[in-house]
């Protein structure tokens, strides 16, 4: 049985089911969700009475962070090799500093994302966080220091309103987002896809009350752009946050509260944890994170402009999330894991920037989304103790034919520029010279083939 304790202590007791007393076994709060969630006693039982745990190594290799750190040095080495310019190779300074400065930019809003994910929550207005709090910082630069934005040299109390001012605002709409979901009673997903458009719509009415009708806020002071933009600072804060984010979620009470409460927000409830405090602390995080990155962004781009700005970041932050192995049902998580998560997603983007070439930044959307269906898809699949089949069904087979077709289609467009793809092979028929996508349609007939063994495999195992 499970005994009533508080929620910081580290405890729960469970009856081994064999006659006499009792075996008392000492584990975190994590266990006492885990019974609430249904999970059988004998199960925790054993895995509280097994005294022999995993050693370092075996931890390590099945660590999601380890696997990160392998995927990303293969897509390294396959930029490498694949790379017609050899940028890794001929220019790793610069080719590093880039990576490093889309990985902390994206980062700092995906640590405050992550928190929300692990207490079982989802923020969809960290785009528009972003957009709103250049707005607030540009039109309070405007309101404090007139003369001097028109000068181009900002006043330094303008300087430290306007920051404060944009934080500010980040914790307000985290306020917002917590009484929309504790005391209205909204779901996550609506009350952050309310502020979605929300925040972007009074933006871009901010900045056209104070601009007279213009809609962008162009940055005033070049050097303070310079100063705010400058990578060396940008990581630096970056890596403080992040370390103050990973001391909080995991040597902290709070932070295991947070994950109690993703785990099982009932389960939390009945343990004595203050659930509504706990989620005002996340999403305030959540946003007041964003609005530090909107101030970066606003300094980057030279310009506010609301209708445009950090459009769709929202959804990298999420999907940096789950690539670090944050569960969007909550509960499961590292900052650690965020981090690398991020690293690999922006040096994925990067690598393919560098083998497609030109307009390879149209697919950076469809990019992220492969890689957040292979990362759920794949850890999920880890997690699940009854392995379900991709191909053996009827469902199974009728998809292969539509990703057979999405990889040829998708390798056409990625290609399409290079001088090989137009180059006729030496034995395709002659009657046919007009036809110069037989690369596509061969690479989609290998796909095809690969998961039509799939799932004759899994069909086999039934």
């Amino acid at each position: 049985m499970v005994e009533r304790v508080q929620p910081d202590e580290f405890v729960s007791s469970v009856q081994d089911g064999r006659s006499g007393p009792s075996t008392r076994s000492w584990t975190r709060l994590s266990d006492l969700t885990s019974v609430a969630r249904g999970l059988p006693l004998k199960k925790i039982d054993n895995r509280c009475m097994n005294s022999s745990s995993p050693s370092f190594i075996r931890k390590l290799l099945s660590s999601v962070e380890f696997k990160l750190i392998l995927a990303w040095l293969a897509v390294v080495v396959a930029t490498i090799l694949l790379d017609s310019g050899h940028t890794y190779w001929n220019k790793p300074g610069a080719a590093a500093e880039l990576i490093i400065r889309q990985t902390v930019l994206l980062g700092l809003f995906a640590l405050g994302s992550a928190v929300i994910i692990i207490s079982g929550g989802i923020d969809l207005s960290s785009g528009s966080m972003i957009a709103m709090s250049a707005t607030v910082f540009g039109a309070l630069l405007i309101v404090v220091d007139p003369v001097g934005f028109k000068a181009g040299h900002v006043s330094a109390i303008a300087i430290i309103v306007a920051t404060l001012g944009s934080i500010l605002s980040g914790a307000m709409v985290g306020t917002l987002h917590a009484w929309l979901i504790t005391c209205v009673g909204l779901p996550p997903f609506i009350a952050t896809l309310a502020t979605l458009v929300g925040l972007r719509s009074f933006s871009r009415g901010l900045t056209q009350a104070v601009m007279e009708g213009k809609s962008q806020i162009d940055f005033p002071d070049a050097g303070l752009r310079n100063i705010i933009k400058d990578v060396n600072y940008v990581s630096i804060v970056f890596v403080v946050l992040a370390l103050a984010t990973w001391f909080l979620m995991s040597r902290t009470v709070t932070g295991r509260h947070l994950h109690a409460m993703g785990g099982n927000e009932q389960a939390a409830k009945l343990s004595g944890i203050r659930t509504e405090r706990l989620k005002w602390l996340a999403y305030v995080i959540g946003s007041v994170t964003a609005s530090i990155v909107g101030i970066v962004y606003f300094a980057d781009t030279s310009s506010a402009k609301p209708d445009t700005l950090a459009r769709g970041y929202e959804l990298n932050a999420i999907a940096a999330s789950v690539i670090g192995g944050c569960s969007l049902q909550g509960g499961v998580g590292t900052i650690f894991g965020t981090v690398l998560g991020c690293l690999f997603l922006r040096t994925i983007i990067d690598a393919v920037n560098k083998i497609v070439g030109t307009g390879a930044d149209v697919y950076e959307g469809m990019i992220v989304g492969i890689v957040v269906v292979l990362a759920v898809t794949f850890s999920q699949r880890g997690a699940r103790t009854e392995r379900r089949p991709f191909f053996g069904t009827l469902i199974g087979w009728a998809a292969i034919p539509v990703l057979s077709l999405l990889a040829g289609l998708s390798f056409m467009l990625f290609f399409r520029e290079k001088e090989w793809f137009f180059i006729r092979p030496t034995m395709w028929p002659q009657f046919l010279p007009w036809f110069r996508g037989i690369y596509a349609v061969v690479f989609g007939i290998i796909v095809a083939g690969l998961l039509f063994v799939r799932g004759l495999i899994e069909v086999k195992q039934k």
